[in-house]
C-alpha cells in the first residue's frame, strides 16, 4: 500500500505540474497575431557552402514540421546554392496558429559538424538566419503609392518560357523605411509584384511590432518573441547529437528527430518560457 501510494503521489505531482504549465497561457491576453499565417525567411550565413547546406537542412526541418501540423507551405522566393544548399528561401505557412507556433524561431541558428566537403574530419561552425513574420493584412499596414519605388528587370537563373526573356522581375523599395523586396520566381510581372507586396507588408508589420516591443520598459532577458536576431539562439551539435536553445537553456539529444520536423518539445518550452517571463516568474 505504501509503495502504491508513493507511486500515486509521484504521478499526481507530475500531472499537477503539467496542468499548471497548460493553464499559464490562459492567464495572459491572447495575442491576435498568433492566429495569423507566417512568412518564414531562411538565409545562409557565415560558412560558405556548409552554411547553405545547413540552410537547406533548416528548410527541410520546417517543411516536415509544417506537414506534421497539417498546414500548407507556399514558396514565395527560393535561391539555390551549390552542392544542393539553399542561399535563401522565403515561404508562407498557412494554418491555424502558424505564426504563434513559429514566432520564436527568429534568430541565428548555428551548426557544429564535419562538413561533407571536409577531408580531414575537422568540425566546422556555420550559421543560418531565420526570420518569422506575421502575414500582414492591408488594414495592418497602410502603404501609400508615393512611398514606393518600383523597378522591373530581367529575371536571372534557370527558367523556361517568359523567364530571362522579359522584364518580369520586380524590385520594390519602401522609401520611408528603406526596406527593399525583390521577387522574380513568378511568371509575370504582376504576379511578382503581388508576392513582393505581400513580403513588404509582412516586414513592415514586423518592424512596427519590434518598435512597440522595444519601447516597453522591461526587455525580456530571454529575447523570446522580441524579434532580436543578432544573437545565436540555438546550436545544432552533430557530433554529440545535441540541440541547445541558448535563450532558455533547453537541451535535447534527439537531434535526428528535431531535424525531421519533431519541433514541438522545443517550441512548447519556448512558449512556456515566454509566458513565465510575461507573468514575471
Amino acid at each position: 500500500m505504501v509503495a502504491e501510494a508513493t507511486n500515486e503521489v509521484a504521478r499526481l505531482e507530475a500531472a499537477i505540474a503539467d496542468l499548471e504549465a497548460k493553464l499559464k497561457p490562459a492567464l495572459l491576453p491572447h495575442d491576435p497575431l498568433d492566429d495569423r499565417n507566417a512568412i518564414v525567411e531562411i538565409r545562409a550565413g557565415t560558412g560558405g557552402d556548409e552554411a547553405a547546406l545547413f540552410a537547406a537542412d533548416l528548410f527541410r526541418m520546417y517543411t516536415r514540421y509544417i506537414e506534421r501540423h497539417g498546414w500548407t507551405r507556399e514558396t514565395i522566393s527560393h535561391s539555390d546554392g551549390t552542392l544542393g544548399g539553399v542561399k535563401e528561401a522565403i515561404f508562407k505557412v498557412s494554418g491555424a496558429g502558424a505564426f504563434g507556433a513559429l514566432r520564436h524561431e527568429s534568430g541565428v541558428h548555428r551548426v557544429q559538424r564535419v562538413p561533407a566537403t571536409e577531408t580531414q574530419g575537422r568540425i566546422h561552425t556555420s550559421a543560418a538566419t531565420v526570420a518569422v513574420l506575421p502575414e500582414a493584412e492591408e488594414v495592418d499596414v497602410r502603404i501609400e503609392d508615393k512611398d514606393l519605388r518600383i523597378d522591373v528587370f530581367r529575371s536571372s537563373g534557370p527558367g523556361g518560357q517568359s523567364v530571362n526573356t522579359t522584364d518580369s522581375a520586380v524590385r520594390i523599395t519602401h522609401i520611408p523605411s528603406g526596406l527593399v523586396v525583390s521577387q522574380q520566381d513568378q511568371k509575370s510581372q504582376l504576379q511578382n509584384k503581388i508576392k513582393a507586396m505581400e513580403v513588404l507588408r509582412a516586414r513592415l508589420l514586423d518592424l512596427r511590432v519590434a518598435e512597440q516591443e522595444a519601447a516597453r520598459s522591461k526587455l525580456r532577458k530571454s529575447q523570446v518573441g522580441t524579434g532580436d536576431r543578432s544573437a545565436k539562439i540555438r546550436t545544432y551539435n552533430y557530433p554529440q547529437s545535441r540541440i541547445t536553445d541558448h535563450r532558455i537553456g533547453f537541451t535535447t539529444h534527439d537531434l535526428s528527430g528535431i531535424m525531421d520536423g519533431h519541433l514541438d518539445p522545443v517550441i512548447d518550452a519556448l512558449k512556456l518560457a515566454d509566458v513565465e517571463e510575461q507573468l514575471g516568474e
